[in-house]
C-alpha cells in the first residue's frame, strides 16, 4: 500500500504564528526536524491520527496536500509519531475529519 498525501483546504501559516502547540516537530530518517502544522486530530477505532502538513513542503508534495500519522504514547509519555501506510485508515480519518468540517459549517450557517 503507498501511503498518498490527501488534498485539504491551503492553510494561512500567519494563523499559526502565536500558537507554538500547532507547530510539531518530527525528524526524517536522517534525523533532520521537519515541522509540521497539525490541521486535526482524529480518534478511529480506539486509536488516535493526527493529520499534519509540512510547514515547508516535501518533495513531491502539493501545498494542500496533508500527511496521516498514528500517534502513540510511549513509555516515558511522549507522543510518538508513525506515519499511516494502510489505505483504508487513512480514507477513514480523512472521511471523520471531512465529517467535522461538514459539521462546522452547518453550525455556521445556523
Amino acid at each position: 500500500m503507498e501511503n498518498k498525501p490527501y488534498e485539504i483546504e491551503p492553510i494561512d501559516e500567519s494563523e499559526f504564528a502565536d500558537e507554538g502547540d500547532d507547530i510539531v516537530t518530527l525528524h526524517n530518517a536522517n534525523g533532520e526536524e521537519i515541522d509540521f502544522i497539525e490541521i486535526a486530530g482524529i480518534a478511529h477505532k480506539g486509536e488516535f491520527y493526527a493529520i499534519l502538513q509540512p510547514v515547508e513542503l516535501l518533495p513531491g508534495m502539493a501545498e494542500d496536500e496533508a500527511i496521516v500519522f498514528h500517534v502513540a504514547r510511549t513509555e516515558s509519555g511522549e507522543d510518538k509519531f508513525e506515519v499511516v501506510l494502510d489505505d483504508d485508515i487513512i480514507n477513514a480519518v480523512f472521511e471523520k475529519y471531512n465529517e467535522l468540517l461538514d459539521n462546522i459549517e452547518d453550525s455556521d450557517e445556523e
